[in-house]
């Protein structure tokens, strides 16, 4: 069962920008350490930024609140799998909001899709409940 769907779309040279003026400032705000590990190992990191950004937004718009209701940036981390595979960790209030909308015997199941042709990137995320076993 859907519990929420949110998609965001970014142009990368807007965070190019943020980090010019901005620099740790925005990067401490918004990112974990380990997205930051991620990105600054990439040859393009605002790249890497913008996709991560892209991500949290369309994660906060699945959970229904966006950044309010005690859901913050760094409450969201994309993670990826030993696959390879993207998907989100919740932590804090994103992780407590997450928790009311996943039904009794439940689990949430949390898939999330990025992509880029630049200037642009975009994400997708689907928020499910699947039977918990």
């Amino acid at each position: 069962m859907i519990l929420g769907i949110g998609s965001d779309i970014i142009d990368m040279r807007r965070i190019e920008r943020t980090l010019a003026r901005f620099g740790d400032r925005f990067v401490d705000r918004v990112f974990t350490v380990e997205e930051r590990r991620k990105a600054e190992s990439r040859a393009h990191p605002a790249a890497t930024y913008a996709k991560r950004f892209a991500a949290k937004e369309a994660c906060a718009k699945a959970l229904g609140t966006g950044f309010r209701a005690s859901v913050f940036w760094r409450d969201l981390a994309v993670v990826n799998l030993p696959s390879g595979k993207p998907t989100m960790k919740l932590s804090n209030g994103a992780l407590r909001r997450l928790a009311t909308l996943v039904p009794a015997g439940m689990r949430a199941q949390i898939d999330l899709t990025i992509t880029d042709e630049p200037p642009t990137a975009q994400a997708i995320v689907i928020i499910s409940a699947v039977p918990d076993r």
